[in-house]
């Protein structure tokens, strides 16, 4: 996994604030160790008068490119271990490259250049010898010495790099799952990754919605493309996929027979007794051996599940941490998709609950009027002309009359376009159309000449303030209804109040209390949502209803 530039500088920054301190700590080492060595001293003054320079210019816009190359690094070193009379010096300098050497080149590469510097500082050592058992010996200490502390900063540097290499993959991860995007296209994205990441053929993610009664499983295969549309199942296959065991994490590398499993209880990480087998029917959709599954929660509840599948080589425990990892990091922003995509999907079913409630008892039942009223004026047109007349006449405006609603419905459904300049002209006119409607009496109150808010927030208010006087008019009953817009540094708030019978509920409640009570216009907590708003509803039944929406600003 490559580093982003970004973290490769950071990293490298942290080499270049080191630097100075190990070569001032090299220099004390060698004065007090060998103090007449002037051509080391000098070397080693030269040598952090280099790093200091460097890095202070990094400071500066100018110097921030300045870069101190590895291989100068290894080059000081290897020139130090030739003129210094002591090693204790030139194990200070060898935590600078091998630390510098783990950042840039990875762990490999370290270890092979630490273990080449052992033996040099061996070999070295023995050529300034009399090659006596006890300067052997000597030596060995000093060249294990050297080996173990190269190691160990190799070591150090390489897992730096990999965790800031793994920071940069996660965040780029959670960037894929944006609530604009949708739960299919940020899904195509985050599990494409993961088949890429993991060398794997396939990657799932099973979800499991109580409330739909359903099991939703989303699967994509290496190179795929195009949208990923998720699979409805039926509840009896949560075990399939969701296990017996909601708290393991398992990987299989076989389930043919003897099972090649391993596996642990995701909170204490115990390894477990016996590693549960996925069932038959849902192995065959897996159709791969080799599997990985760590739990996902949803609302507190272990409702979901992340799988790698794969026939071409065999996972490991360190694979099945390393997926922990990424549900862990992942599984927030995911779970705000699942919900949001209930919420919309709840929000759907309850807009066309009303469109349907609106047409039946609405424009159907005028069309079923006109119908009997057009069968008793073909009756009467050769007997009673003159009633003929009038009643065609009546049904005329009766026509007319629904042709006005169905105009307003259609108007009502089509997308918004509202701005901040408008919005305020597009609430009085909606007030007057209301009144004139309705009959029911408005007041609009604001308290500011022009808005101050992004085009969004005004969009999705707007809609709320339509929703609200729209179904005052259909259900409330009301005579009287009261609308405040006010506007502050830090908030913009909308109160609709009205003297209709209430909601079927009494008392004050939060948006998301009426989630949790199922209460509530689901469509108005929806549009709320949207701007990161705080819905409250008062509703004291035969006395009428408050409705306030308080949406932040910056």
């Amino acid at each position: 996994m490559q580093l982003h530039i970004l973290e490769q500088r950071s990293l490298e920054r942290q080499v270049t604030l080191a630097r100075p301190v190990l070569i001032v700590l090299a220099l004390i080492s060698l004065l007090l160790l060998a103090p007449k060595s002037a051509l080391a001293a000098w070397f080693l003054a030269a040598y952090l008068v280099l790093g200091l320079g460097i890095a202070l210019a990094q400071g500066f816009p100018w110097g921030r490119a300045w870069r101190f190359p590895l291989i100068a690094d290894l080059i000081v070193l290897v020139a130090f271990l030739v003129i210094s009379p002591s090693v204790v010096p030139l194990w200070f300098l060898l935590l600078i490259a091998a630390y510098a050497v783990g950042v840039s080149w990875g762990g490999a590469r370290a270890y092979w250049i630490v273990a080449a510097l052992a033996v040099a500082t061996f070999g070295w050592g023995m050529i300034r010898s009399d090659w006596a058992w006890t300067d052997v010996l000597r030596g060995m200490e000093v060249a294990c010495g050297t080996l173990i502390s190269g190691l160990s900063m190799a070591y150090l540097g390489n897992r730096n790099r990999q965790q800031e290499s793994e920071m940069h993959f996660l965040s780029d991860l959670t960037a894929m799952l944006r609530v604009e995007q949708g739960v299919a296209e940020s899904l195509r994205g985050m599990l494409g990754e993961l088949v890429e990441t993991f060398n794997c053929e396939r990657a799932f993610l099973v979800h499991r919605d109580t409330e739909l009664e359903r099991i939703f499983l989303w699967r994509i295969s290496r190179g795929a493309s195009g949208h990923l549309s998720p699979e409805s199942l039926p509840l009896v296959a949560a075990d399939g996929f969701l296990l017996d065991m909601p708290d393991a994490s398992v990987g299989w590398n076989s389930m043919d027979g003897a099972s090649e499993g391993f596996g642990w209880n995701r909170f204490s990480g115990v390894p477990l007794a016996e590693v549960p087998l996925i069932p038959g029917p849902a192995r065959e959709l897996l159709e791969m051996n080799s599997v990985l599954t760590v739990t996902m929660e949803v609302e507190g509840q272990p409702s979901a599940r992340m799988l790698l599948a794969n026939s071409r080589q065999r996972f490991t425990s360190h694979d099945l941490h390393r997926l922990e990892r990424i549900v862990r990091h992942v599984g927030p922003p995911l779970e705000n998709l699942f919900l949001l995509r209930h919420l919309r999907a709840r929000a759907i079913e309850s807009e066309r609950s009303r469109i349907s409630r609106d047409l039946h008892d609405g424009i159907l039942q005028t069309l079923l009027s006109v119908e009997i009223q057009l069968d008793v004026i073909r009756r009467k047109l050769l007997q009673s002309p003159e009633q003929a007349v009038s009643g065609l006449a009546t049904l005329q405006q009766t026509v007319r009359n629904e042709g006005s609603e169905l105009r307003r419905m259609v108007t009502d459904l089509r997308p918004l376009r509202v701005q901040s300049a408008d919005m305020l002209d597009l609430m009085r006119g909606f007030a007057e159309r209301f009144r004139n409607e309705s009959g029911i009496q408005v007041d609009l109150l604001i308290n500011a000449a022009e808005l101050q808010a992004p085009d969004r927030v005004c969009r999705e208010l707007f809609q709320i303030y339509r929703e609200a006087l729209n179904n005052i008019k259909k259900h409330a009953r009301a005579t009287h209804v009261v609308v405040k817009l006010t506007q502050s540094e830090s908030s913009i708030v909308l109160v609709v109040d009205d003297n209709g019978e209430g909601f079927s509920f009494a008392g004050r409640f939060s948006g998301d209390e009426l989630d949790r009570l199922r209460l509530g216009p689901i469509s108005i907590k929806e549009h709320t949502r949207t701007v990161g708003g705080l819905l409250t509803v008062e509703s004291s039944p035969g006395h009428g209803a408050r409705l306030t929406v308080e949406v932040a600003l910056g």
